[in-house]
């Protein structure tokens, strides 16, 4: 059963750094694109960074030059890292999973499977 757990998130003061994680199972890293989301309150999910099943990566407009997405494929994971963040930054993060298109959809709907999501909170 293919599966998606995140964790990470947490209460950071603005400027701070933190990094997620996204651990899968039921498949490998090399098989399906992995995406990172995050919905704020009242907001729409939005995309924030992707790496292709080839290794290629993806940036909101947003994050660019503050987050870095990367993997560890022998340990079927995904990292965001976080640095320089901002109180607009506050969501829920989830990690998501699209296959078996070797590309960046960056689009909640195209997703395939799901994980449940870790809160970071920017705030002083």
């Amino acid at each position: 059963q293919l599966q998606l757990v995140e964790s990470g998130g947490g209460l950071v003061q603005p400027g701070g750094s933190l990094r997620l994680s996204c651990v899968v199972s039921g498949f490998t890293l090399t098989s399906y694109s992995i995406h990172w989301f995050r919905q704020a309150p009242g907001k729409e999910r939005e995309g924030v960074s992707c790496i292709t099943r080839g290794g290629s990566t993806k940036y909101a407009d947003s994050v660019k030059g503050r987050f870095t997405i990367s993997r560890d494929n022998a340990k079927n994971t995904v990292y965001l890292q976080m640095n320089s963040l901002k109180p607009e930054d506050t969501a829920v993060y989830y990690c998501a999973a699209i296959g078996p298109q070797n590309m960046c959809v960056m689009t909640p709907g195209n997703m395939d499977y799901w994980g449940k999501g870790t809160l970071v909170t920017v705030s002083s």
